[in-house]
């Protein structure tokens, strides 16, 4: 199945969870950048991607702007409402969305959604309920391991490449 939207999680799938804090206050995230990838791939091939996370901070919101996501919600507390909403407004149903996250917040929607994944290092009742758990653990690529399994099922990794290669082709002009 081709999802019409993919959606994620930040906190254990876009990073490895951890929160660091300095010494004034600052709290700082580590972003792996290849899960930018799995960004371009969807937008390749024409799949919206949503951010919903509980968290709520501009450090989410700053990598998500430098990627271009439209649909960004942060402090959700019910993940399962904002989706229905959403699911709304773009006239898509339930079955037709990808979803990757790791802990409780996400479990309900995890079991809701067309094709649902985890990361490698999600606790063990998350990776029974999913479709798929990513060979990575969350911040070391989870979302676009995800995002290429679901087009390696559909046969659209060799398309995506080739699509990525001819658009950026005068990069590879020696």
């Amino acid at each position: 199945m081709l999802p019409k939207l993919i959606v994620t999680d930040i906190d254990g799938v876009w990073t490895d969870g951890g929160m660091y804090y300095d010494q004034s206050n600052i709290e700082l995230k580590k972003f792996n950048t290849s899960d930018s990838a799995g960004v371009l791939w969807c937008r390749l091939n024409g799949i919206p991607v949503v951010i919903i996370t509980g968290e709520n901070t501009d450090i989410v919101k700053r990598r998500a702007d430098k990627l271009k996501i439209d649909h960004v919600y942060l402090g959700v507390k019910d993940k399962v409402k904002v989706l229905d909403s959403l699911l709304v407004e773009l006239n898509l149903e339930w079955t037709d969305v990808a979803y990757i996250g790791d802990d409780l917040n996400d479990y309900q929607v995890l079991k809701k959604v067309g094709y649902s994944s985890c990361p490698l290092n999600a606790p063990k009742y998350i990776q029974e309920i999913v479709h798929k758990v990513t060979p990575v653990k969350g911040g070391y690529g989870a979302f676009r391991a995800f995002v290429e399994q679901i087009l390696i099922d559909n046969n659209l990794m060799e398309t995506s490449l080739s699509k990525y290669f001819e658009q950026n082709k005068n990069d590879f002009k020696q």
